[in-house]
C-alpha cells in the first residue's frame, strides 16, 4: 500500500469486524481473503479462537489508494 494518499486526518481508529469491512468495500468475504494471500489487502489479525478484525485506519488507507488509482 503506498503512503502518497492520506486518509481524513480525524479518522477514528479502531478494529473492524468482517461485516463492517464488507460494508465498506463492498467486497465478499471469499475476496477478501484471496486479496490477503496476495498482498493486496490489509492482513486480518485474530481477536478470539474464532474472531478476526481489521485496523479501521489500514482499510480507509486501502480504499483511498483505491480512490487516487482511478484518477
Amino acid at each position: 500500500m503506498t503512503e502518497n494518499t492520506a486518509i481524513a486526518p480525524n479518522a477514528e481508529h479502531r478494529v473492524l469486524r468482517r461485516a463492517d469491512v464488507e460494508r465498506k468495500t463492498g467486497l465478499k468475504r471469499a475476496h477478501l481473503y484471496a486479496l490477503m494471500r496476495a498482498g493486496r489487502f490489509p492482513k486480518s489479525f485474530p481477536l478470539g479462537i474464532r474472531a478476526v478484525g481489521w485496523d479501521s485506519l489500514e482499510v480507509e488507507q486501502w480504499i483511498a489508494d483505491r480512490r487516487a488509482e482511478r484518477d
